[in-house]
């Protein structure tokens, strides 16, 4: 059955690309325009004002499943570029990204590609080896007193979830010093790097960056994913190590993930959350 990746940027969509490759299944690649610069191969460019026309030609050509993968600031919509295809699905779209939450955007988004005879695949799907195997594949090992910091993350990315926010947070001591919004992780680990240094209490070296997906989320799709640059970032901060949720977070690299861990003297650990943590 064809399939047809949805992507965006950063490194998952070429990942995806080589997955299909090595499996021999056929894909089309249909960026967005605008996020389509780390694509090896772009075979249908789109923009969401096309989007409709993007869906009739996808059926037309046989493709049954469909796949979203990389990362897409919400656009600005151009009532000049819509075409007619587009046109009748444009105020659910709309609506979508001006007033509704990550979660509730993507929802909508899926439901037009569902309702029109697609299924929608997860990339894990796709490459079953994004979800690393639960332990610790670093030398150095968590503390018990990590594993408190991780049980207060799962805390915290539950409460984050009501608001519809982001999915990974930094904590230390228990105490919350970051949490991720619509800007990304990336943007929140930057944002820790212009602390200054040498202040007591909270902005201190240790604690971790816990990342796992929102309670009840749509696991087809935005599901988190780290990779050798957030262990850089973790370093840069002086944090001790990655927390990830065991089946909810993807590696796309995992030995060069490892490797930079052990370089930087951090810990990645791939962590089961116990029901209903306290």
């Amino acid at each position: 059955m064809s399939l047809a990746l949805i992507a965006g940027q950063g490194a998952l969509p070429a990942r995806l690309i080589a997955a299909c490759g090595a499996a021999g299944r056929p894909v089309t690649v249909c960026g967005v325009r605008g996020y389509d610069g780390d694509l090896p191969v772009n075979d249908k460019p789109f923009r969401l004002e096309t989007i409709g026309t993007l869906i009739a030609d996808l059926k037309t050509e046989g493709v049954r499943e469909v796949c979203f993968c990389g990362a897409v600031q919400r656009p600005e919509i151009d009532p000049a570029a819509v075409d007619a295809a587009t046109r009748p699905i444009l105020e659910r779209l709309a609506g979508a990204l001006t007033a509704a939450g990550d979660d509730a955007a993507l929802r909508i988004l899926l439901s037009v590609f569902e309702e029109a005879g697609f299924l929608v695949q997860g990339a894990h799907e796709i490459a079953p080896d994004l979800l690393p195997q639960e332990g610790v594949p670093s030398r150095r090992k968590p503390s018990d007193a990590h594993g408190a910091d991780a049980g207060r993350g799962v805390q915290v990315v539950a409460a984050m979830a009501a608001a519809d926010l982001g999915q990974a947070c930094v904590i230390r001591a228990r105490q919350v010093i970051a949490v991720e919004a619509l800007p990304g992780t990336d943007w929140m680990m930057r944002s820790l790097v212009d602390v200054p240094t040498g202040l007591p209490g909270p902005f201190s070296s240790g604690g971790i960056l816990y990342k796992a997906p929102k309670p009840g989320q749509d696991r087809r799709v935005d599901l988190p994913a780290i990779g050798p640059e957030t262990i850089k970032a973790a370093s840069a901060v002086g944090l001790d190590g990655v927390v990830i949720e065991a089946d909810g977070v993807m590696v796309l690299d995992l030995p060069a993930t490892v490797a930079v861990a052990d370089a930087e003297g951090l810990f990645l650990w791939v962590r089961r959350a116990a029901p209903r943590e306290e």
